[in-house]
């Protein structure tokens, strides 16, 4: 038998061997956390609940992992003072917790700094992910978002329902996880009308949400009709200027399925919400935390999820329906499906 030959039947046999291996630690994990022996976890915000977006979603996929998984989780809102960021994150990283959860590149240095201090602790960032390459991170799961593909159903829809010609969007801050939604965006929207007119402004905070109003106004000043806030706290103000704007003025929210959240608080600003730009982060959480259980959810290494992972996608709920004409709801699946079939390519700032 050749050299090659008795290495590749040894190599086999290896593989094999972790093959076994990697079940029978499934099983045992699968086997440990039970309700009265819970999978403890963790979930640091640099901000607030309330914010009727990003943490909100995060907080709510907890809330689904606590209904139906065997965990036990804490929820630790740091605030919006940048200081307290990493004391809270080092704390939840000493508390025994098994998973510590925190997100966006805000978040990620410390996760990085963290993860090497407490390697016994599984560490996961979402909406960001460190440089595996330049940090010992085994134990982190970096979970990034593809919400250009998401955008751009958005964006086209906006155009077609334009009355004006004249788009706006609001970014809270200017990176890869917040100017994908806008890329999306602005290609859906020429797609649909190549002559359509978006104006854009950065606020450079996720947590002003009266820049985000005094922003929409100069906006909708300037003609725009349709307004795209991506900024976080800062773009409820945003919404807040639609609604008082009136006149059929309409907005898309972000993160999570805002009208629906604003309905039985204010239903005139739900009212204004045609659709929301989701990024599902809560369901993402959710299955990171299942497969973690299940022992299938790999750590060290970045996952970047899209519209055919379903962790991005349009709210298409009782506002959509009222809002968006029929013809062009058909005319929105259809191109939805082409960009899951990769028929349509649409542009990212993921790389």
């Amino acid at each position: 038998m050749s050299f090659i030959n008795k290495m590749g039947k040894a190599a086999a046999g290896l593989v094999l061997s972790a093959s076994l291996m990697a079940g029978a630690a499934t099983t045992v994990v699968a086997a440990e956390y039970t309700k009265e022996n819970p999978l403890k976890v963790a979930l640091v915000l640099h901000g607030t609940l309330g914010d009727k977006s990003f943490f909100d979603s995060a907080a709510a996929g907890m809330t689904k992992a606590e209904a139906e998984l065997p965990v036990s989780v804490k929820i630790i809102e740091a605030g919006y003072d940048r200081s307290k960021w990493q004391p809270a994150l080092a704390d939840a990283a000493d508390s025994g917790y098994d998973v510590v959860i925190a997100g966006t590149f805000d978040m990620t240095g410390y996760i990085t700094e963290l993860a090497t201090q407490y390697p016994d602790v599984k560490f996961i960032d979402f909406d960001d992910a460190p440089d595996y390459t330049k940090c010992e991170c085994k134990n982190v799961l970096g979970v990034m978002y593809g919400t250009s593909t998401a955008g751009y159903l958005a964006g086209y829809a906006a155009a077609k329902l334009s009355k004006t010609g004249v788009l706006a969007t609001i970014l809270g801050m200017e990176f890869p996880t917040v100017t994908d939604f806008k890329t999306g965006f602005d290609q859906g929207a020429k797609a649909a009308n190549a002559d359509i007119q978006i104006l854009n402004s950065t606020a450079g905070t996720f947590s002003d949400p009266a820049k985000g109003k005094e922003i929409a106004l100069a906006q909708l000043n300037q003609n725009a009709d349709v307004i795209f806030p991506i900024a976080g706290s800062t773009g409820i103000g945003a919404l807040q200027a639609v609604k008082e704007a009136g006149g059929g003025k309409l907005a898309v929210g972000v993160d999570s399925d805002q009208a629906t959240i604003f309905a039985e608080s204010d239903a005139a600003q739900a009212d204004v919400i045609f659709t929301s730009v989701e990024k599902k982060v809560g369901e993402s959480l959710f299955l990171a935390l299942k497969g973690t259980i299940d022992g299938s959810q790999e750590y060290g290494k970045r996952i970047l999820l899209g519209l055919k992972d379903g962790a991005v996608g349009i709210s298409k709920n009782a506002y959509y329906e009222k809002l968006v004409p029929a013809d062009l709801r058909a005319e929105i699946d259809a191109i939805e499906a082409k960009i899951i079939s990769g028929e349509i390519q649409v542009n990212t700032d993921m790389k």
